[in-house]
Order: structure tokens, then sequence, then C-alpha cells
């Protein structure tokens, strides 16, 4: 099922499918962690920035890039 990295909740993981974003955005995305196939788990999703676990890391993305990512959730 494609959602939106903001539909998922603390704790969810998922794996990015697409980035729907201009070229900056896009790179800006790519050069923090978020390459397609890339698996991550959600952290914090509440008011404010998405915080989430890229390879043991964490990393915050803000709200509007945020919704140009398209992930999958694992079945």
């Amino acid at each position: 099922m494609n959602l939106l990295l903001t539909q998922l909740k603390p704790g969810e993981k998922g794996k990015v499918k697409q980035i729907d974003a201009c070229r900056r955005a896009a790179r800006r995305l790519y050069e923090m962690g978020f390459n397609i196939g890339t698996n991550f788990e959600v952290v914090k999703n509440d008011i404010g920035p998405i915080i989430v676990s890229l390879f043991g890391h964490k990393v915050a993305v803000g709200r509007g890039l945020a919704q140009k990512i398209i992930v999958n959730q694992p079945d």
C-alpha cells in the first residue's frame, strides 16, 4: 500500500518507494539518506518535524519534504 511518510505513526516501518519532488528537493532528500528502496522506522510524528531512524541514525524531516516521500509499508 502506498502512503506518504506523514501518514505513518511512531514505531511503524517503511521503505521509500518514490520521491515526488522537484530536482532540488529530491536531491536534498537523497543527501539525507532517503534513497529509493531505503528501509526506515518512524521515531516521532506529532508536532513539528518527523524523526525517522535511517541506518541507525535519527534524521529530522520537515513536514513539507515528508509529504513528498511516498513509502510502502511491509506486509
